[in-house]
């Protein structure tokens, strides 16, 4: 264990996913020349250990030191996981620049106070200290005393600083050394050597990805020198880039001048533009990010997305400062998941290792039952060892580890070819387990398109009728009208409208049209890169001959709203329209302006799955155009006259409704995690048979604390509200529960707004998994809470699936353990699967060929297992006389059998039906583990016997004692004794210790034992289709079979010469293939009909009292058995008894942390009863 003291231990990342420990030490000369000999003394296995063991080299070779003398650091990981990496320390001398640089301490080296630069280079020797992790730069920083990242612009820099220290640029002398401190702006793939197979086709294709973005042309300001071109390699942070028109960003840069539309396809999956907009200028001094809170991404353009169109502000080019460079950028991050993924915490791959072990120490035990047999018979050391290291191979097969892929390589071919693609292939193993999904809804479970239902405009805080689309009528001019019009994101290009499905149903239902504007709107004052909005041919009169959209605040899913300051032609003042959720909009209005009837109208629509969409308006009291580009988002958001709402129907996809039914009859559970209404995801819901009809749904609602009111959390049913209770009747506790005693259990559904999971999770702790367990709908859900929630999920020992479109679930998508994206785009990549298919089909196949996969892998590491301990009882009787089998014996069972069974067993398809339950998880459950044992056990008799009994007939006679007369009888055989080595490693002595009955006796019996369990293994249903239908493996076992009961019943004297067999009677080779065909009977029988018996093995578990280790099992059997829940109509306060809980690692309102404490008892792969 380290010791943590100060100097010689810091954190790295402190608070991040990627944190770490990092620990000093400095190399001492004698200890690395100690194991320098003693690596040469043991061939290379010392240096194999420290391959394996970084931190064994490290303690090894160096003393512990303070971090800021070391040579080597050591990085230990502060996951469960505790994964070491060591790190040599480089330095880097500023003096090697070819211009003078000040030694004065006092004079700082760059211009930015808050760069870790000026406190990372140790004056007067210029020298700097710098380690590089997972492709990230870290320097030293002397003053305090830890290792910072570089490559990026200090997060404490405010407007102020960006503004006045970047905007014109950096002096070549800083970009020197930004450049030697910072490296170079480049995110580089090397492409493996061709030996290293297994991940050259992974290294070829990210090269391929990022290739391009070493090589784009960029013009930089330089101070003091103007424009320069230069190759975007040579970027550092701080840099001012001149964005030109289409560009490939190279970098992530902040927008200081003008605005630019950008396609972040990338990132978010949908190719959709995305209106970025300048950093506001701002004399305080909060840091820029805190100034723009959770929408400081609207000021960024980030690095491999693709800028369409830019809109300079009239002061000059459209400019972005370079935020971050190389692999600190967004792409450099999404690169970086790729190449150094989360490890799996998947215990098959821990129980496959413990299985390994195992067997290894059965071949020690061999090993020295081979050294002792042989030493007794006093055989030569030479000998004794060849054949003492050979019985110790054969119990672990060299390509046991690999068994466990091969069913991964199939089912990944199977789902190239259903267009489900995968860049993580051990997760495909880990989908055999999934137990549930949680599905995004729009554009997942319901169209991607909106279609226009209708409008419901306000007048004298009323609402007047509804203007339905469907009748044909024009929507008549009004603010609401004018609104629909220009608030929205959408752009013109090449001609065409482009932007998202939402914003160009909504554009198209008021018929106007839009164009840039022209010399003839100049006298408006509009700008030239101003968008003009007009009215169309077909639209209704309208005394507006054009709008011009001035400014845009986009849209932020935090903030559920976008706004939009706009001028009306022939008018000297602005407007502001704002589009956003109902519930959030109405908080920003006039309450005079928001119609009493509000939330009943908006539950009108929305549980009827409606869309809905709330408009509002304000006239600006400024008249001079320039002050509005510095307009802040609060002042222009805020007392707004509500202006009615637009209502927009989402359908359901018709693959929807079936998927679901089948993962619900497969007892898979679903859940759906959304942005969207919380009423309109309920009616989804059940419109989609999620909430299978019947059930009872009970709505979660969560206040925070105010005054000396303590947070709140009510229950309420659902179908209660429908029949008109108001909300303080909601709060009233009226009882512990109204829930028939008939629909406890799973009958009942929770759900809860993002808010509410947000109030949950901070004050109401301990009741967060009793509402996981049953809770189906989260909607208004954060990207950050969705990500929480899924993490939430996991730690109740569930096994999430995340099926979203990507656009606001990218940290869900790689938090879950199968994270499947319907994005066509580039930001695939960052999920472990993605359909090309835009539909959830593509879940119940992903669970299908998981489940296929796993059995198969389970079955071809349960052959070789036999296969192993096959050979070694076989071979360790043959040892006890000193004999053993010979090279095409072995021959025939490594290659003609064992390899072909490996390459083919795996290829059967997936069973075309959910199973209402999971394979097993682990290689260390009962079934598995009994039936390698009785195997083992049959097998082991078998041959026994045969050994014996052989002895016991009347033309048996010890060949091996009388070789050379009996060979002389039989053939010309060479009885010298020679070592050979044949193709699978197995070293043989030929031929006199290989001819005799005893092995021409054993050798059917193992080589159809080893066809017996091939087939006996190969479980079709319920995860497989049947054996017969993997025609190449069918084939290959009946040819084996058949060759070895051909060569079994032949009387050719060449074939008996070649496999160094003796003929027999035919009545002994009868009643060798009678033993091996009864042991097939009852090994069949003991599999198939105990082994594999789900009932016998659930009432097992019954009878003795097991139960499941699993935690949201270990709820649900709670809540069964209390008579209080679930609760309805009732309030619980933060503190009351159990209930009040406040959360310590509840740290930023904005966003949902991730939980510091490990959740107790274990994962729920860790026992076998789980999957029952």
């Amino acid at each position: 264990m380290e010791e943590k003291s100060k100097d010689h231990w810091a954190l790295l990342n402190p608070g991040e996913e990627n944190e770490l420990e990092v620990f000093g030490y400095r190399t001492q000369n004698l200890r690395r020349a100690l194991c320098l000999v003693t690596s040469i003394l043991t061939c290379g296995f010392l240096l194999l250990v420290f391959y394996w063991k970084p931190q064994w080299r490290v303690w090894a070779n160096c003393i512990p030191c303070p971090l800021q003398e070391a040579d080597t650091v050591l990085l230990k990981t502060t996951d469960k996981f505790q994964r070491y990496m060591r790190k040599k320390v480089v330095c880097l001398y500023l003096s090697t620049l070819k211009f003078p640089i000040s030694k004065n301490p006092e004079e700082p080296l760059v211009a930015d106070r808050h760069s870790v630069i000026n406190q990372a280079v140790l004056k007067p020797e210029l020298k700097l200290q710098c380690v590089q992790v997972q492709k990230i730069r870290y320097v030293w920083n002397y003053s305090e005393k830890r290792f910072q990242k570089v490559g990026l612009l200090e997060d404490s820099n405010s407007c102020h600083d960006i503004y006045h220290t970047f905007g014109l640029g950096l002096t070549s002398e800083e970009q020197e050394v930004r450049r030697l401190v910072c490296g170079p702006n480049a995110i580089e793939v090397g492409i493996q050597p061709i030996w290293k197979l297994l991940v050259k086709q992974q290294s070829v294709k990210l090269h391929n990805l990022v290739e391009d973005h070493n090589k784009v042309q960029v013009t930089v300001m330089v101070k003091g020198k103007g424009l320069q071109e230069l190759e975007s390699r040579l970027l550092v942070p701080g840099d001012t880039i001149i964005l030109p028109g289409k560009f490939s960003l190279p970098c992530d840069a902040i927008l200081i001048d003008g605005s630019c539309v950008v396609n972040e396809g990338m990132l978010t999956g949908e190719s959709i533009p995305v209106t970025k907009t300048p950093l506001p200028h701002s004399e305080n001094t909060m840091a820029w990010k805190s100034h723009s809170s959770e929408d400081y991404r609207k000021h960024v353009l980030f690095c491999g997305t693709e800028v369409i169109q830019v809109k300079p502000s009239g002061q000059g080019p459209v400019r972005a400062v370079v935020l971050q460079t190389g692999y600190n950028t967004a792409k450099g991050d999404l690169v970086r998941s790729i190449l150094y993924p989360r490890p799996l915490n998947f215990k098959l791959y821990n129980d496959a290792f413990k299985f390994i072990v195992f067997l290894a120490c059965l071949g020690a035990v061999g090993f020295l039952y081979a050294l002792g047999v042989y030493m007794y018979h006093g055989v030569s050391p030479r000998d004794t060892t060849t054949m003492a290291l050979l019985i110790l191979t054969v119990t672990v097969p060299p390509v046991l580890p690999a068994a466990l892929t091969t069913g991964i390589v199939y089912a990944q071919k199977r789902l190239k070819k259903k267009k489900i693609f995968c860049i993580s292939q051990q997760r495909i193993n880990m989908c055999g387990q999934i137990n549930l999904v949680c599905f995004d809804k729009t554009g997942t479970l319901t169209e991607d398109g909106l279609d226009l239902w209708g409008v419901v405009p306000t007048a004298d805080n009323c609402f007047q009728e509804v203007h339905s689309f469907a009748s044909g009528k024009d929507l008549p001019w009004s603010p609401l009208c004018a609104a629909m019009a220009s608030c929205h994101s959408l752009i013109l290009l090449n001609g065409t409208i482009q932007g998202d499905p939402l914003d160009l149903k909504m554009f198209e239902g008021t018929a106007w049209i839009m164009e840039d504007c022209s010399a003839d709107y100049c006298k408006f004052g509009m700008l030239d890169s101003n968008t003009i909005i007009k009215p169309g041919p077909k639209a209704s009169w309208s005394p507006v001959e054009a709008i011009a959209i001035l400014r845009q605040f986009p849209f932020s899913s935090s903030l559920q709203r976008m706004s939009v300051v706009a001028q009306l032609a022939g008018e000297d003042h602005f407007h502001v329209y704002v589009k956003g959720a109902p519930e959030m909009l109405a908080k920003f209005c006039k309450s005079e302006t928001v119609p009493k009837d509000f939330p009943q109208k908006l539950r009108s629509y929305t549980i009827q799955g409606f869309r809905v969409i709330a408009l509002a308006h304000k006239a600006l009291k400024i008249e001079k155009l320039s002050e509005v580009q510095n307009l802040a988002r609060e002042k222009v958001e805020s007392e707004l006259t509500f202006l009615g709402l637009l209502i927009m129907e989402n359908r359901l996809k018709k693959e929807t409704k079936p998927v679901l039914k089948e993962l619900s009859e497969a007892h898979i559970r679903m859940v759906m995690i959304t942005g969207d209404n919380l009423q309109t995801a309920i009616t989804v819901a059940k419109n989609s048979e999620m909430i299978p009809r019947g059930s009872q749904v009970i709505l979660v609602e969560a206040n925070e604390p105010e005054d000396f009111v303590p947070a709140s959390v009510t229950w309420q049913l659902i179908e209660d509200q429908e029949n008109g209770l108001g909300r303080n009747e909601t709060y009233l506790n009226i009882g512990n529960s109204s829930v028939p005693d008939g629909t406890r259990g799973s009958c009942y559904h929770f759900a809860m707004s993002g808010k509410s999971y947000q109030v949950i999770f901070q004050h109401f702790n301990s009741l967060l998994p009793k509402i996981l367990v049953n809770g189906t709908i989260f909607a208004r859900m954060s990207p950050a809470q969705k990500s929480s929630l899924v993490e939430e999920f996991q730690k109740l020992n569930y096994y999430v699936a995340m099926c979203g479109d990507g656009a606001n679930d990218c940290g869900a998508l790689k938090m879950a353990h199968a994270g499947i994206s319907l994005s066509e785009q580039e930001a695939s990549v960052a999920s472990h699967f993605t359909s090309k298919m835009a539909n959830i089909e593509c879940v119940p196949q992903l669970i299908r060929e998981g489940r296929a996969a796993l059995v198969s892998s389970f079955g071809v590491f349960k052959y070789l297992t036999m296969y192993g301990l096959i050979q070694f009882i076989g071979t360790s009787l043959l040892y006890w006389q000193l004999q053993l089998f010979g090279n095409y014996q072995y021959l025939m069972q490594d290659v003609a059998i064992t390899l072909m069974v490996c390459l083919t067993m795996s290829s059967t398809h997936a069973y075309p039906k959910l199973a209402p339950y999971r394979p097993a998880g682990q290689l260390l459950s009962p079934p598995l583990l009994l039936s390698v044992f009785l195997n083992t056990c049959f097998t082991c008799i078998v041959q026994v016997c045969a050994f014996l009994y052989v002895k016991q007939q009347p033309w048996y006679c010890e060949v091996y004692r009388y070789s050379k007369c009996f060979l002389d009888s039989q053939s010309n055989f060479s009885t010298n004794v020679s070592l050979e080595r044949n193709g699978t490693g197995n070293a043989t002595l030929i031929p006199g210790s290989i001819l005799s009955f005893e092995s021409t006796t054993l050798w059917p019996i193992t080589t159809i034992n080893c066809i017996m369990v091939a087939f006996i293994f190969s479980k079709g249903k319920p995860f497989r289709k049947p054996i017969y239908t993997n025609y190449m493996f069918s084939f290959l076992l009946m040819s084996a079979l058949g060759l070895t009961v051909f060569i079994l019943f032949s009387d050719f004297q060449a074939i008996y010469h070649g496999m160094q067999l003796i003929p027999t009677l035919t009545s002994w080779r009868v009643l060798i293939l009678v033993a091996v065909l009864t042991q097939f009977c009852v090994a069949f029988f003991v599999e198939d009909v105990i082994l594999q018996n789900r009932k016998l093995w659930l009432w097992i578990k019954k009878e003795c009292g097991f139960s499941s280790k699993s935690q949201y099992r270990n709820w649900q059997k709670k809540l069964a058995e209390d008579s209080t829940w679930p609760p309805t109509h009732r309030t619980d306060y933060s503190g009351d008894g159990e209930n009040g809980f406040i959360n310590p690692g509840y740290e930023d309102p904005e966003q949902i942390p991730r939980a510091k404490s490990e959740l107790g008892g274990q994962t729920p792969e860790e026992h076998f009863w789980t999957r029952l």
